[in-house]
């Protein structure tokens, strides 16, 4: 009975785990396609990617100009991701830095800032919440970025 228990407990927190992981796959995502609709110049798909974003004027025109600024062909490539946390088991706001290009460009490095919500059980969630403009390539990403 009690090596039963061991294993459920360890499948338990073995599928909790999994899917603490799975968010940077899934922060990877989200962000690969925010710089995809940028590459292509899609602001209204920029500023549907950005939480809340459709209701500040500043984020709009932020959208608008990385699009108009970074507008480039080919598929995008994300070359680095240095994620907004490395693990949470509940809700976390951090800033990922992220170096991309595409076959048309050279390298872009901008600051996302993502909070990850939900918890272990519910499930976890990545919302996008502010894309920088382009920064140094030497640059890192702070809290403000």
């Amino acid at each position: 009975m009690a090596g039963v228990l061991v294993l459920l407990a360890f499948l338990v927190i073995s599928a909790g785990l999994a899917r603490v992981l799975s968010a940077n796959g899934a922060e990877r995502s989200a962000i690969a396609r925010l710089l995809d609709a940028q590459a292509r110049g899609d602001t209204a798909a920029m500023v549907a990617r950005i939480d809340g974003c459709a209701r500040e004027p500043a984020c709009r025109a932020s959208a608008g100009a990385n699009a108009a600024r970074l507008r480039s062909s080919g598929k995008v490539e994300i070359v680095r991701l240095d994620p907004s946390t490395n693990f949470s088991l509940g809700g976390a706001t951090g800033t990922a830095r992220v170096v991309w290009t595409t076959p048309s460009r050279t390298t872009v490095v901008q600051c996302v800032q993502v909070h990850r919500g939900g918890d272990v059980v519910s499930g976890l969630t990545i919302d996008l919440r502010r894309l920088s403009a382009p920064i140094d390539r030497q640059s890192s990403c702070t809290s403000g970025s």
